[in-house]
């Protein structure tokens, strides 16, 4: 499986991230363009994964996102894993959102 480091991400211009932690986790922080479907919701929420895009998974510290990769990878999508999840990501500084999502 393919890992990325949240600063390598943070510098691809469009990156579609996936972000597969529980709704309370992504309401307390996330990468700025993540789009949230939890771990717990993601087969039957399967129909809104992007097709033929590169998708970039992350979780809290990257062991729920690299299953879920993997789920992908296994289904022909190209997938992802951040390493460090979201911890990392805000660990690096990058851009955070916070509170629901609108």
């Amino acid at each position: 499986m393919i890992e990325i480091q949240p600063t390598e991400l943070a510098a691809i211009d469009g990156a579609i991230i996936l972000d597969v932690r529980e709704d309370h986790e992504f309401a307390e922080v996330r990468a700025a363009t993540a789009v949230s479907i939890p771990m717990s919701q993601f087969v039957e929420r399967f129909d809104e994964v992007p097709a033929d895009e590169t998708l970039y998974v992350i979780c809290a510290a990257g062991g729920r996102s690299a299953q879920v990769a993997q789920y992908l990878e296994q289904r022909g999508y190209e997938a992802v894993n951040v390493a460090g999840g979201t911890g990392a990501w805000v660990a690096a500084g990058l851009p955070t959102l916070s509170g629901a999502p609108a």
